[in-house]
């Protein structure tokens, strides 16, 4: 299976965050996972390169050209594949149709969008991949609670959480990777309006 991994650029983060999503690469990777990324070095992008490689996983790497150019954020080097696009609307998309699932690490703005676009686009039945929430040191506890809060004041409906899996512990995303069921459920099932 292709994993899409999104998560934070910063290497100014605590050292744990990056401790425990290299650990997740690497027994990712030896489950027989293959790593699709956003071909970052740092943070917590590069930590999941590094653990999927030394898992012995496939990695590909996608970046827009102006990143390379602006000196924006450093490539990781040993992807076996890093695929350039013209934008950032085309580096996701083209990391989404490359997914089988998606794992979501703690990350800033960026990785809050990625997050919601492909919930977004499964809530309107665009695509039915696995979508993990790796809620690491209690990270996006606040998130569940907003998502929550929207869902009690009826501003999505409660099916929405059956659009992804909350996970805090390795075992628990291998298990949701192995026993995701097809829900084949309608957008009017999980969408309000």
């Amino acid at each position: 299976m292709n994993i899409c991994v999104f998560g934070a650029a910063s290497n100014e983060i605590d050292c744990s965050y990056i401790k425990t999503v290299e650990d997740m690469g690497t027994l990712l990777a030896k489950n027989h996972h293959n790593l699709v990324f956003g071909a970052g070095a740092m943070g917590l992008m590069g930590a999941a390169a590094r653990g999927f490689k030394q898992g012995g996983a496939k990695i590909t790497g996608v970046i827009p050209t102006f990143f390379q150019e602006a000196d924006v954020e450093a490539i990781y080097e040993d992807c076996d594949e890093l695929v350039f696009t013209e934008t950032m609307r085309e580096r996701k998309a083209e990391m989404e149709n490359r997914a089988d699932a998606f794992i979501i690490v703690p990350g800033g703005i960026g990785t809050f969008e990625e997050l919601f676009e492909i919930l977004t686009l499964k809530q309107l039945g665009r695509h039915n991949k696995p979508i993990i929430i790796y809620n690491i040191n209690g990270y996006y506890s606040s998130m569940e609670s907003m998502i929550d809060r929207a869902i009690e004041q009826h501003f999505m409906n409660d099916n929405f959480k059956l659009l992804y899996h909350y996970c805090s512990s390795y075992d628990d995303i291998i298990d949701c990777l192995s026993n995701d069921t097809n829900l084949n459920l309608s957008v009017k099932d999980v969408k309000n309006g």
